[in-house]
């Protein structure tokens, strides 16, 4: 038997959550965007659609938690230079994959053995 196709006439209108973004997410993202400070309390406040002077002290106080972007760059960059040839620069970046969880399962021992 052929199925039926369903068009999207029939199916229901598609609902679209609105989340606007938390406080550590917009500030986060603004860090990443911009280096001025008053350009990161611009975006926070307008991906949060909350006025500047509440975004302001969030903003400042992650400035002064997180370390410079160049200061973490150079955590990342290494330098080396071979005898014949220039130096090189490689970029080393750590990712984390989650943990493969594989459940063993066993038949249960033959009494009779």
């Amino acid at each position: 038997m052929k199925k039926t196709q369903k068009s999207f006439a029939d199916l229901p209108p598609i609902r679209v959550r609105r989340e606007p973004p938390t406080v550590t997410e917009a500030v986060a993202a603004a860090q990443d965007l911009a280096d001025d400070v008053e350009q990161q309390v611009e975006i926070a406040a307008g991906l949060m659609g909350l006025p500047a002077d509440e975004v302001r002290p969030h903003v400042l106080a992650a400035k002064a938690a997180k370390p410079a972007r160049a200061e973490r760059a150079s955590e990342r960059i290494l330098t080396y230079a071979s005898p014949s040839r220039a130096p090189r620069t490689v970029v080393v970046e750590r990712r984390t994959r989650p943990t493969v969880v594989i459940e063993r399962r066993t038949r249960p021992l033959d009494p009779r053995r």
